[in-house]
């Protein structure tokens, strides 16, 4: 007799919008979520008002018992845990997990991961897959151990990134193909049908760490398609960095023009309507919405409607 998959007891591990898709899918099939931990609320904004990460929102609303331990270790955190007696932990888009926590359950600790994996093992992996030009992406379902992101594949399903698709795009379409992913791993799991895989690293496997402000940084000596990579993969946030006047400017779009010219890169070009571009390599990247220090984001024909660019 097959076990019921409905009765399994499943505690689920998250914080971002990104995590709340999977959450979503494990409700709405019906799945027993007997508890959610997710990050302690933040505050943000002007008044720096408490904020509730997008999971603890959900949760809250499904009725679903939340925890929100500041240390993993904590023993009154740790208690808690082994009295909800879960059979598997569902971990997307949260912290590191200490041994304790991730070799709780019997049937272990299971990661929806945005890569295809080993690629692009680490905090960042939909940047730096778009910032470094790939055209296929995915995401894979793993068992955690010790090292981070290196537990064996259980299931694989790529998609591709279009030329000019961000990050923030990829992220949306990823998130249903991650949800849906893990449903199938379970069914699969609870069906005995699951092989699992052990990850296998050459020296062509790209990594993808924290993203710090010199990442997002923007070297005009570099192509345009490499530039406009970089846009894509840091848009919505952080965006690419770069300097305008002296002051600094972030771009969260852009589009290329390859060209051959004679100009030093790094150079503004405007007609003060219409476009802004600078001078790279072999052509030049339009910036087509952005954010000076001090000004808020807007598109580039809101932008040169008040502000005038000095062109040397």
């Amino acid at each position: 007799m097959k076990p019921n998959i409905l009765a399994m007891r499943i505690v689920f591990m998250g914080t971002p919008d990104f995590a709340v898709a999977s959450l979503d899918a494990l409700v709405c099939n019906g799945f027993n979520v007997v508890s959610v931990v997710t990050a302690p609320d933040k505050p943000a904004g002007r008044g720096l008002k408490l904020t509730e990460s997008a999971v603890k929102q959900y949760a809250t609303a499904k009725g679903i018992p939340v925890l929100q331990p500041i240390k993993l270790k904590d023993p009154a955190f740790i208690a808690s845990l082994k009295d909800l007696q879960a059979d598997i932990q569902i971990v997307v888009a949260f912290r590191m997990l200490p041994e304790i926590v991730w070799n709780m359950p019997k049937m272990g600790t299971l990661n929806v991961h945005g890569s295809l994996l080993p690629q692009y093992r680490g905090a960042a992996p939909i940047n730096w897959a778009v910032m470094n030009g790939e055209k296929q992406t995915g995401v894979t379902t793993f068992k955690l151990k010790h090292e981070i992101d290196t537990g064996d594949i259980l299931l694989q399903e790529s998609m591709a990134i279009g030329d000019d698709e961000t990050a923030t795009e990829v992220h949306d379409r990823m998130k249903i193909i991650g949800a849906n992913l893990l449903i199938k791993t379970l069914q699969k799991m609870m069906e005995g049908t699951i092989q699992e895989i052990p990850q296998i690293l050459t020296v062509e496997t790209k990594h993808a760490p924290k993203i710090f402000t010199k990442d997002c940084t923007i070297q005009w000596n570099q192509t345009a398609e490499q530039l406009h990579n970089l846009v894509r993969g840091l848009a919505q946030f952080p965006g690419a960095i770069t300097q305008l006047d002296g002051k600094i400017l972030k771009v969260f779009k852009s589009q290329k023009e390859i060209v051959v010219h004679q100009n030093e890169v790094g150079k503004v070009f405007t007609d003060n309507k219409t476009y802004l571009k600078f001078s790279c390599s072999n052509g030049y990247l339009h910036i087509i919405d952005l954010q000076l220090e001090g000004k808020k984001r807007m598109p580039i024909t809101d932008f040169l409607r008040g502000y005038k660019p000095t062109v040397s």
